[in-house]
């Protein structure tokens, strides 16, 4: 059997809440495929996005393993955890994250440089052609409009070539016209790099899109469709 890109074992997470715990995320067992596009729904408040800042490392479980081609993250120090962040991962936020300082060329060149790339303006333009931007990357994120900007954040999460790209609503802040631009570019980027993608939505036409759907509710998996 293949080795799963991405997995999760009794995965938990609880936080204290004066005199009691509040369970954000409770016993989730999780498999995911090499190249497998995944996506992660339910309510609000059900743990969606607890689920994949534990998935990426972002944050540390109560309980309960995250693999990453058989590796457990959690155990790995400080430096080891940033650098698989920079190199193994890659993420898009709804709300963009660009560095306002620094031009939609320079944003996507930054994960280019801190990897070593040879070449990274030549590398970073490529990226912003192929998500349509390539006359626009001496623009400042304020001289773009959100679904420009959210492209920009595309091109940046590809840069560094990612063997897994995380997605929390990429596209809550879009309208639905913009919105299915994005995610076209991001189902094209994701099949042309063999990544595999997991993404956050509460919107069912999204979901449809991916290969295999899970649902949480109240801090559990209660639909988990085999890979």
């Amino acid at each position: 059997m293949t080795t799963p890109r991405l997995e999760c074992r009794k995965l938990s997470k609880r936080l204290a809440s004066g005199s009691r715990e509040i369970a954000l995320l409770t016993d989730v067992d999780l498999a995911v495929a090499p190249g497998e596009f995944v996506a992660v729904v339910g309510r609000s408040g059900s743990g969606k996005s607890t689920l994949l800042g534990l998935l990426a490392g972002l944050d540390r479980p109560s309980s309960g393993e995250v693999l990453i081609d058989g590796r457990a993250i959690q155990d790995l120090g400080q430096d080891e955890l940033a650098r698989l962040r920079r190199e193994g991962v890659g993420f898009v936020f709804q709300s963009f994250q660009l560095l306002a300082n620094f031009t939609a060329r320079e944003n996507v060149m930054l994960p280019l440089e801190l990897a070593g790339h040879a070449e990274p303006r030549r590398e970073a333009d490529r990226l912003l052609s192929a998500v349509g931007l390539a006359e626009r990357g001496h623009h400042y994120p304020s001289q773009l409009s959100g679904g420009e900007q959210q492209r920009v954040a595309l091109a940046r999460a590809f840069a560094a070539r990612p063997a897994i790209l995380f997605a929390d609503e990429p596209t809550g802040n879009l309208d639905s016209e913009t919105g299915r631009s994005i995610l076209d570019r991001l189902v094209e980027l994701r099949a042309r790099e063999g990544t595999t993608l997991v993404l956050v939505t509460h919107d069912p036409a999204v979901a449809a899109l991916a290969d295999r759907t899970i649902r949480l509710a109240a801090g559990r998996v209660v639909t988990a469709p085999a890979p």
